[in-house]
C-alpha cells in the first residue's frame, strides 16, 4: 500500500508524541507547572484549597469569566487529575461541584514553593 503523500510527494508523517516534563528522583516536575500559572486555573485551585466544594456558578462568579472560558480551564484540570467534578441535579437544574483532588493540592503547593522561591532569591539579588 502506497503511504499518503503531500503535493510535493513528500510523505505525511504523524505529529510528534508529547514530551512529559522530566522528573526528579522524588517524583516530582522538575519543570515550572505551566497548567497551574495561568489565572484562571490557579484561582480555581486556590478557590478550591480552602471552599471545597464549589458549584460552576460560584467559580464563574468569583472569576467573572463566561461558562465556556470556565469549563474549559476546569476540564484541563480534570483532565490533568488535579479536581474532580460531581455532577447532580437540584430540582431540574444541573448542578456541577469541583474539589481539588489530593494530587492537585500537592500541585498547588508545589507551584505555590516555586513562587516563594523566585520571591526569595529576586529579595537577595
Amino acid at each position: 500500500m502506497k503511504p499518503s503523500t503531500r503535493r510535493n510527494d513528500a510523505p505525511v508523517r504523524a505529529p510528534a508524541p508529547e514530551k512529559t516534563p522530566p522528573r526528579t528522583a522524588s517524583g516530582a516536575d522538575s519543570k515550572f507547572d505551566r497548567l497551574v500559572y495561568e489565572r484562571v486555573r490557579l484561582g480555581i485551585m486556590s478557590a478550591l484549597a480552602v471552599n471545597e466544594p464549589l458549584t460552576f456558578n460560584e467559580l464563574k462568579a468569583l472569576f467573572d469569566v463566561s461558562d465556556g472560558n470556565l469549563s474549559a480551564h476546569a476540564r484541563k484540570l480534570e483532565e490533568a487529575g488535579y479536581i474532580e467534578c460531581a455532577k447532580s441535579f437540584a430540582g431540574r437544574r444541573p448542578k456541577s461541584e469541583y474539589r481539588l483532588t489530593p494530587a492537585g493540592r500537592q500541585a498547588l503547593y508545589r507551584y505555590l514553593d516555586h513562587i516563594e522561591a523566585v520571591i526569595k532569591a529576586t529579595r537577595r539579588s
